[in-house]
């Protein structure tokens, strides 16, 4: 499942979770090449494990796995998953918890009161089991925590490009997400040609502007590790598909000037 407000380093806020099991999200920060190339990538690192996402080069395919039986009438079109069962995984040695957290980020056509659900660790580990990336049962609970915290700064930072525009609607809502681990967006790809990085995971989520659909583009990055905390810069910006999101990129490049030589 389910930021960047701009390119610039503004903030980092640290996850509230323990880790060896905790993390840290700069939402702001322009991406910099903060991976180690020298040797080649073997196995899906935490954090591709923990969006479900891999480097590895493959050629085009569907993105979901139809090898356990599912039909297209099994994916939900909302998030372009199956529907993650709750049942303990073939090989899984410890039974996870099967309760699901409510976020803050409110759900297009539905009540107003509604909002996205995450996944409970036990469907994310089944999710993850689906790909042959299973984690030990006992760091689950924790990446599943990491996963809600990301989601939920990237929303924050999708309200601060919606704030913009809170004269035409002022409960934005997130309409459908999908995630595109093997499509590079036009600034990654220049950003990857630059610092020599590439994001490990994309998604693009279609925001419901009081009747509006406005795509944003979230790349997330693997920063320099704190300590014992891993760290994810995420660079979130509407995609743009209208003159509209095209003015509010030009608004907030001229805001960043601003603020960064003119204050």
């Amino acid at each position: 499942m389910p930021g960047d407000h701009s390119d610039t380093a503004n903030s980092r806020a640290t996850c509230p979770v323990n880790h060896n099991a905790s993390a840290a999200v700069a939402p702001h920060s322009r991406p910099e090449c903060p991976v180690d190339h020298t040797q080649q990538q073997q196995a899906p690192s935490f954090a591709q494990s923990l969006l479900g996402s891999s480097k590895k080069a493959e050629a085009p395919k569907c993105p979901v796995d139809h090898a356990d039986g599912e039909t297209p009438a099994a994916i939900n079109p909302l998030n372009m998953m199956p529907q993650l069962t709750q049942d303990m995984h073939t090989g899984q040695t410890a039974p996870l918890s099967t309760e699901r957290e409510f976020s803050t980020i409110p759900r297009s056509n539905t009540d107003d009161e509604a909002v996205w659900e995450y996944p409970s660790p036990q469907q994310f580990y089944n999710a993850l089991a689906r790909k042959n990336m299973a984690a030990p049962e006992e760091y689950v609970d924790v990446m599943v925590d990491i996963h809600n915290f990301l989601n939920e700064g990237a929303w924050n930072e999708v309200l601060k490009w919606e704030a913009r525009h809170k004269s035409e609607c002022l409960v934005p809502r997130l309409a459908r997400l999908q995630g595109r681990p093997r499509d590079l967006s036009p600034m990654a790809r220049i950003s990857s040609w630059i610092h020599g990085v590439r994001p490990f995971d994309r998604h693009d989520w279609y925001v419901d502007r009081c009747g509006k659909q406005v795509r944003y583009v979230i790349d997330y990055y693997e920063g320099v590790p704190e300590g014992d905390n891993p760290v994810f810069n995420l660079v979130v910006r509407p995609a743009i598909d209208d003159f509209g999101s095209l003015a509010d990129r030009a608004k907030q490049l001229w805001d960043d000037a601003k603020e960064k030589y003119f204050k």
